[in-house]
């Protein structure tokens, strides 16, 4: 077993737009990761002693932090990610985060007493007691804000935080940690560092509950661990997300936010649409549409500043997106337009791509592509529809398009997912105020939508206040 206090060796980090190794960090080793993560535990209880009105204003304070500290994070992220305009929005919407939630907090943490219905005299309240620290394990294709989407209400309910973004996009860390360190108070209950899957695993070790964004695979190997501590795991796993066209809808608005759908982030988001099912009657004046839209849609290369697809930030994800698209050409699919990924300057884009004559025998409609490519078949009936969508172990998201907004509910009803956009795409990714949950292999626990991404982390606990004197046993 390898000593935990040894060093560990330095990381390499490609560049997604050059494809050049251009960036190295060395991951904390176990014993340097224990003596953070005690750190924190240390510090939890004062941090939750002190109040959430304490709590909300260093909170603020952060928001303001890293609203100063803006330019260096966005640059940073820029080229973790290989896409400015995100990157900036990314940044942009945290401090948005921690002000929505600081407003939000103080209704959703409060607790009432009561009397019991049951039993005169007894006066019943609840204490909500946070896990004192929470592990945080964020993805590559949104670094920033999958780490403090969890962190910010976790620290408002009064728990430390330690986060371990992905080895893939580490380059904003040190810049972001300088706006931490400007509120001292925080960062003695916040803790944002480098490393891999072995420090990941050693987080799981440390921690009261683990926060996972990120792939199923990995996801199974962080649910087996924390439940080996038990410990609760909330994660948010991967998605073949469903568009349903009904004949009755508006075809040019849905080709509209179908193309948005499913290449915002280059079709790097989980919640990105992945499979289309449009009815026959009107599937091929759809087709021309989607094709039309696709075809305008630009690679940001070479001017980042310009262009709606980034590149591809995880090398290997390149190599998934063409391997789907052979499977599905090779059993009879018809690339309508766009295609395999292309290099530019060492880096690797995929242009936005429509196929036609899919089924399910192919991995394109199966299994999770994860990029900027939409796979259209027709259906007959409305009961196909259903059938068609629900054919996946997945259960994150999805879209229903109709001619009324009636229509489109009573068909979204029936899709088994935990987040569905009626008449647009993606609205999950618009607002947190709606608890949802995923379905199948697309992830497990509380919902991090809504009042629920606050409460998940803190357990109730129960005060039975007895007023009268004490029955009696004799």
């Amino acid at each position: 077993m390898p000593d935990a206090a040894a060093a560990a060796a330095p990381i390499s980090v490609r560049n997604p737009r050059t494809g050049q190794v251009d960036y190295a960090f060395t991951p904390p080793t176990g014993a340097e990761l224990a003596a953070r993560a005690a750190a924190l535990r240390s510090a939890q209880e004062a941090w939750w002693q002190s109040g959430l009105a304490h709590r909300q204003a260093v909170l603020r304070r952060f928001a303001d932090a890293v609203e100063a500290h803006e330019e260096a994070i966005t640059a940073a992220l820029a080229i973790d990610t290989g896409r400015h305009h995100i990157a900036q929005g990314e940044v942009r919407n945290v401090p948005r985060n921690i002000r929505r939630w600081c407003e939000r907090a103080p209704s959703v943490l409060a607790v009432a007493e009561r009397e019991s219905a049951v039993m005169p005299g007894l006066r019943m309240t609840q204490q909500l007691v946070p896990y004192p620290l929470v592990g945080a394990i964020s993805p590559w294709n949104f670094p920033l804000a999958l780490s403090f989407i969890d962190a910010v209400p976790a620290l408002l309910a009064g728990c430390a935080c330690l986060i371990k973004p992905s080895e893939v996009t580490p380059r904003f860390i040190a810049p972001l940690n300088a706006a931490i360190a400007a509120v001292p108070e925080l960062a003695a209950v916040l803790a944002v560092v480098p490393g891999d899957g072995a420090t990941g695993a050693a987080l799981i070790r440390q921690v009261d509950a683990v926060v996972f964004t990120g792939s199923v695979a990995t996801g199974r190997k962080i649910a087996v661990a924390a439940a080996e501590r038990f410990i609760p795991a909330f994660l948010e796993l991967g998605g073949k997300d469903p568009a349903i066209v009904l004949a009755s809808a508006d075809l040019a608005a849905a080709a509209d936010a179908i193309t948005r759908g499913s290449c915002m982030a280059s079709g790097q988001v989980c919640l990105a649409l992945e499979r289309v099912y449009v009815d026959e009657s009107v599937h091929d004046r759809f087709v021309e549409l989607l094709v039309e839209r696709a075809r305008r849609v630009r690679i940001n290369y070479p001017d980042i500043m310009d262009g709606e697809l980034g590149p591809i930030i995880f090398g290997r994800q390149a190599a998934i997106i063409d391997a789907h698209l052979d499977d599905a050409v090779a059993r009879g699919a018809v690339i309508r337009c766009g295609g395999k990924t292309e290099v530019h300057g060492g880096g690797v884009w995929c242009p936005a791509t429509v196929v036609t004559h899919v089924d399910h025998s192919m991995q394109l409609m199966t299994e999770e592509t994860f990029g900027p490519v939409t796979p259209v078949m027709a259906f007959r009936t409305v009961d196909e529809a259903v059938a068609l969508a629900n054919d996946t172990v997945f259960g994150l998201s999805g879209a229903v398009f109709a001619g009324t907004i009636d229509e489109a509910v009573a068909v979204a009803k029936r899709v088994r997912a935990g987040g569905m956009s009626i008449n647009d795409a993606a609205l999950t990714r618009e607002t947190y105020e709606t608890e949802k949950n995923s379905f199948g292999w697309s992830g497990m626990g509380g919902s991090r939508m809504g009042d629920a991404g606050l409460l998940r982390f803190v357990r109730r606990q129960a005060l039975l206040i007895q007023t009268r004197e004490p029955a009696r046993l004799v």
